[in-house]
């Protein structure tokens, strides 16, 4: 059994209790109420809610096929959810306008960066939504925009590589680029999908760091999912924990122990037809 903020809400089958939505202290940007998805008669998310306010980094954890992809694809619009609503600033995902779109900036885990042009050019990718289309396939850019793409690179430490062809960077540098885009969008939201999985773990945590401090300072929301714990507990305000598709977990860093993170990986290891249960911070 698990209380939140006081409140309890039992899943349907009343075995199991779901966290209460939880966020920071600033405003909210991101709400995920009771979003359910299934690939035909797989259920991939089971009414997962939460809240993600503005200056917060938030780590989604969970052991493979938890569902974090899938969350991530529903936060995004890239994939509708079966059910349930998300909100992006008070507005339904499926609502928002190419120019309320571009607010939210998405770091993959394969970087998606064009590798035959420079740093620089990648970055301005991150400039296409707020100039005209010719500019664009052109890559006619204004000086403004090419000075917010210099910014963004000075930003993530990357400002003398800016001329330097993608595919002659570090992977934690083409990392850094794929951030400097981001930053290019003058997001409220950041979703990074496994932004660290295929980094060495010096370049990992230098762009957990980055990220942290982008939220801290530039009041973005972030939410990340990574496999690492202790990368989680290093650098995420907030902890959001996935078993099979149902939020076990939604707590501040802070409160958490080693029994949490365990249980939260032993959840996945039930049996199929046992709805994982919910676990309490000390």
């Amino acid at each position: 059994m698990s209380v939140r903020n006081g409140t309890v809400t039992p899943f349907a089958d009343e075995r199991v209790l779901i966290p209460q939505p939880s966020g920071g202290d600033g405003m909210p940007v991101l709400n995920v109420e009771g979003v359910s998805k299934s690939f035909g008669p797989r259920s991939v998310l089971e009414r997962v809610s939460f809240t993600l306010s503005e200056h917060e980094f938030v780590a989604v954890l969970g052991p493979s096929g938890a569902g974090k992809t899938t969350l991530f694809r529903c936060i995004t619009g890239m994939s509708g959810a079966d059910t349930g609503r998300i909100r992006f600033e008070g507005t339904e995902i499926e609502s928002l306008t190419p120019r309320e779109r571009r607010k939210i900036a998405v770091v993959f885990q394969q970087l998606n960066l064009v590798r035959r042009l420079t740093a620089l050019e990648n970055v301005l990718a991150g400039r296409l939504a707020y100039v005209p289309m010719w500019r664009g396939i052109l890559r006619c850019f204004e000086r403004a925009d090419i000075l917010k793409g210099f910014e963004g690179l000075e930003r993530v430490g990357l400002l003398d590589q800016a001329l330097q062809r993608a595919d002659t960077l570090s992977g934690g540098q083409q990392q850094r680029v794929a951030i400097a885009r981001s930053l290019a969008q003058e997001p409220r939201l950041i979703v990074a999908d496994e932004p660290v999985a295929s980094l060495d773990p010096s370049s990992a945590a230098g762009v957990l760091k980055l990220l942290k401090e982008i939220a801290r300072s530039d009041g973005v929301a972030v939410i990340c999912s990574l496999h690492q714990v202790n990368y989680a507990r290093l650098y995420a305000d907030r902890i959001i924990g996935l078993s099979r598709g149902h939020v076990t977990l939604d707590a501040q860093t802070r409160t958490l122990h080693e029994a949490n993170y365990n249980a939260l990986y032993e959840a996945a290891a039930l049996p199929q037809d046992t709805t994982p249960p919910s676990i309490t911070s000390s």
